[in-house]
């Protein structure tokens, strides 16, 4: 019989025009690899085809989901450390292109600035997808670290303004891991909710884009 507490997000309704120029940052632990692996691929297929780009979805690991907080924090900080670096060099790019048009009047045409790809690259992330998998041991560890792993991801995304998906499934068994992987093994094979992720991850990064610039 089927699970059916297993539901997906509905379809978007909208569609977010500047999802191309996102850069989404994926941290996923490697505990219960096999149903890692599908749940990112999941998020992956779900950003592109919302429109990010493949070379500004950046994929990072660590060994388990207890690392997730803290892996996502760093990320954000490097992301915003990277983009303050790369300010200064995109516009002394800029400039130069400036000023060799004004070296050569005959040159004709308007220098661009850097590629759109380029941009997104060296920006920080707009959103992070944590991916995890706990399934429920014969101890307390799994309630430990659920609750620990919770708090955490909140609090980063809390502290540093950047959207934190919560990818982390808290299975009580390995069949309902696998059913929300799109893994089932009966004739259900369940809901792959890597895809529910990414979708999340594109909506909320734009949202909050707009939201910040006072677009309500």
């Amino acid at each position: 019989m089927a699970d059916k507490t297993i539901k997906g997000l509905e379809p978007l309704a909208q569609t977010f025009e500047g999802a191309s120029q996102l850069r989404i940052a994926i941290v996923h632990a490697r505990w219960n690899d096999k149903v890692i692996k599908a749940l990112v691929d999941g998020a992956i297929a779900a950003l592109l085809k919302q429109g990010v780009k493949e070379e500004n979805i950046v994929l990072k690991t660590v060994p388990g989901s207890y690392e997730l907080p803290f892996a996502c924090q760093k990320l954000i900080a490097g992301g915003k450390a990277q983009a303050a670096n790369a300010a200064p060099s995109l516009l002394g790019g800029a400039t130069a292109n400036l000023l060799s048009l004004v070296d050569d009047p005959a040159r004709t045409g308007t220098p661009g600035p850097e590629s759109s790809s380029t941009a997104a690259a060296v920006r920080e992330f707009d959103a992070v997808i944590a991916v995890g998998v706990l399934i429920k041991g014969s101890t307390m560890h799994f309630e430990y670290i659920c609750d620990a792993v919770s708090h955490g991801l909140m609090r980063v995304q809390l502290d540093t303004g950047t959207p934190v998906v919560f990818g982390v499934l808290t299975a009580l068994t390995d069949d309902q891991a696998l059913e929300r992987a799109g893994l089932g093994r009966g004739e259900n094979k369940g809901h792959n909710h890597g895809e529910d992720w990414g979708n999340a991850a594109v909506e909320l990064a734009s949202n909050a884009a707009q939201w910040g610039k006072g677009a309500i």
